[in-house]
């Protein structure tokens, strides 16, 4: 809880001090030019009223002047309204700048600003007639009044959407932080072992994205340790046969129930049963080694034509001993690739052992050599007489265990091992196995590899 608080305000706090800044920032431009037009537009207002005094004062006695309704008016705006004559006599002010009483005296027009006694004024002087002027005073902080209660209210609002955009932050931080949480916790246990977590995909896409993601990683690793169980009880059943042989035949020969003729069968068995589990315990441990980075291959030029030939040799007898019948396709030129002998042999060998497995005596096992069409790959191929794949088992052949659990108790199997750990090795050896059916009506296997080139062949 203390991850999200955090979060929380954060991303408030970060979108409250944004806020702020930009409230702050533009109230500031907004009073200084409300203020500097305020002040224009009084200064307009109190020349016209200068104007229009001077107009009605014109050709007035003296005496009567000060009883205009427009001078009433003025008084009670509180502006200040000076009577100049020509020769000099002011009527009616009470402080004036000596500069704007001998403009009004010489019929001169004015548009000031003072500061008189201290405080500051907007002075306007306007002719009249041919007798001196008159003055327009009035204090610049009674022409903003209006102008202040402008400004309260702008101030008003800035705070109002300061303290909208401090709440529209806390919610969207409130929607942002809450999936993120929840992903974690996610994770959290996840990573406890629990395999049954599903995230609701909502929020931002980035978000949902990485709900999406979670949930895709769980059903991952549900999955994958589904097939870890699926293997673990696969090899145990493997271990668990040829144990049981070993050790009923062991014992019987201990026991000397089985002597003679009989203790050799037992012998034999014992080591036919020790070199399958051999074979298992080495198949596992060339598949978890093909996982590590220090895997290593021994890249050397390789002539398929002759690494096939030699092959063909072995699995010939093999083949012979059960009456299976074995044949092979080769060019007649020498085929190169760069690869590892040793582990190629092993990938020729584990697709053989695969096909003889399951081909019935009288039907054929083929070993081909061909270009792959492009004119950079060529194509080692084993192909059986056996009884073949179905379409969808084509895309999972090399799945460790997979077919082992769909075929087992129909036909023979092995480890489940073998086929994984021929595509394990094809990829680390930089080619690419393909399961397919065989025009003999069994299964194909291909492996391609890419040629080497002729200038290295030949070195």
């Amino acid at each position: 809880m203390s991850a999200r608080a955090g979060m929380t305000r954060q991303v408030a706090l970060g979108t409250a001090v944004a806020a702020f800044i930009a409230v702050v920032g533009s109230g500031a431009v907004s009073i200084g030019l409300t203020r500097s037009s305020y002040d224009a537009a009084a200064r307009d207002v109190l020349g016209r009223e200068a104007t229009l005094v001077a107009a009605n004062l014109e050709g007035v006695p003296a005496g009567r002047q000060q009883n205009r309704p427009v001078l009433r008016m003025l008084r009670a705006a509180r502006v200040q309204v000076v009577r100049v004559r020509a020769n000099g006599a002011v009527q009616g002010g009470t402080a004036v700048d000596p500069r704007d009483a001998a403009a009004a005296a010489a019929g001169q027009s004015v548009s000031a600003v003072r500061r008189l006694n201290g405080n500051r004024y907007f002075v306007e002087v306007q002719p009249v007639g041919g007798d001196g002027g008159v003055l327009l005073l009035q204090r610049s902080s009674v022409a903003r009044a209006v102008n202040q209660r402008v400004l309260r209210r702008f101030g008003l609002a800035l705070l109002l959407g300061l303290l909208a955009a401090a709440g529209v932050g806390a919610l969207l931080a409130r929607r942002l932080t809450q999936p993120l949480v929840r992903a974690a916790q996610g994770a959290h246990r996840l990573a406890a072992g629990e395999r049954a977590v599903r995230l609701s995909e909502d929020g931002p896409a980035e978000v949902a994205e990485l709900a999406v993601s979670l949930n895709v990683l769980a059903a991952a690793l549900a999955a994958s340790e589904g097939r870890q169980r699926d293997f673990l009880l696969s090899i145990s059943h493997e271990l668990r046969t040829p144990l049981t042989a070993i050790g009923g035949f062991a014992e019987a020969i201990a026991d000397r129930v089985t002597t003679g003729e009989e203790a050799a069968a037992a012998g034999a068995t014992i080591q036919a049963e020790a070199a399958r589990m051999q074979r298992l315990v080495a198949d596992l441990l060339d598949l978890a080694r093909l996982g590590a980075d220090d895997f290593r291959l021994e890249l050397t030029p390789v002539d398929l034509t002759a690494l096939l030939s030699d092959a063909a040799t072995v699995w010939s007898q093999r083949c012979a001993a059960v009456g299976v019948l074995h044949a092979v396709e080769l060019p007649g030129d020498p085929v190169w690739v760069s690869s590892d002998p040793g582990r190629l042999r092993q990938v020729v060998d584990g697709l053989a052992e695969n096909a003889l497995r399951v081909t019935p005596s009288g039907r054929p096992i083929i070993f081909a050599l061909h270009p792959d069409g492009t004119g950079r790959g060529a194509v080692v191929e084993v192909r059986d007489g056996g009884p073949g794949l179905r379409p969808d088992d084509l895309a999972v052949a090399f799945d460790r265990s997979v077919l082992y659990e769909r075929y087992r108790g129909v036909r023979r199997v092995g480890t489940g091992l073998g086929l994984a750990l021929v595509g394990g090795l094809v990829s680390r050896l930089g080619g690419v196995a393909r399961a397919g059916h065989a025009p003999e009506g069994g299964a194909a296997f291909t492996v391609t590899l890419p040629l080497l080139r002729p200038v290295a062949a030949r070195r």
